[in-house]
């Protein structure tokens, strides 16, 4: 069998097609599994609903929720969606540049910059998005709701707010 140019069987890079490991683009982590139905003339349909959210660690990540039928699909449907809605957010010195409030329906969220050797100082579902990140310091409250998904989207707007600083200015309050 001739294989002719650009049809090949393996589409992805050299490494897979040597049967080489591969490090994953991504580092997922699976927020929240829930089990929905939808009520029908038929009966109840289960569905799984899966929340996923990415990130390189060195400041691109992403979210994503879907259903399907077993949790497996639901997960690989919901990091798909993460994968098409990636952000980039702006890092100086290990932390955020500058403080933010968001609010997305109930949910509300403060970010703080930290000076080096904070940690990250937050709960619940922002802890996650800011671990894969890659913030170092930075100190995140949960206002609102205990939402997890609202949470997920306010923390996601808020990092879209940031501002990237110019190298010159500093981020703390010495004057």
């Amino acid at each position: 069998m001739a294989i002719r140019r650009g049809t090949t069987p393996y589409r992805s890079r050299a490494n897979t097609f040597l049967g080489l490991p591969q490090k994953p683009e991504f580092e997922q982590k699976v927020i929240e599994v829930a089990r929905v139905t939808r009520v029908t003339a038929g009966g109840k349909k289960l569905r799984f609903r899966a929340c996923v959210a990415i990130g390189d660690g060195k400041g691109t990540l992403g979210i994503g929720v879907a259903k399907g039928s077993d949790v497996s699909l639901a997960i690989t449907k919901a990091v798909a969606k993460a994968k098409k809605d990636l952000i980039t957010i702006p890092v100086a010195q290990g932390t955020i540049p500058h403080l933010v409030k968001e609010k997305f329906k109930a949910a509300r969220i403060l970010l703080k910059p930290a000076p080096s050797g904070t940690g990250i100082i937050a709960g619940g579902s922002m802890r996650v998005l800011l671990e894969l990140s890659g913030i170092q310091n930075v100190v995140g409250k949960i206002l609102g709701s205990s939402n997890k998904i609202n949470n997920l989207k306010a923390t996601i707007n808020a990092f879209k707010k940031l501002k990237k600083v110019d190298k010159g200015v500093s981020t703390s309050k010495e004057t």
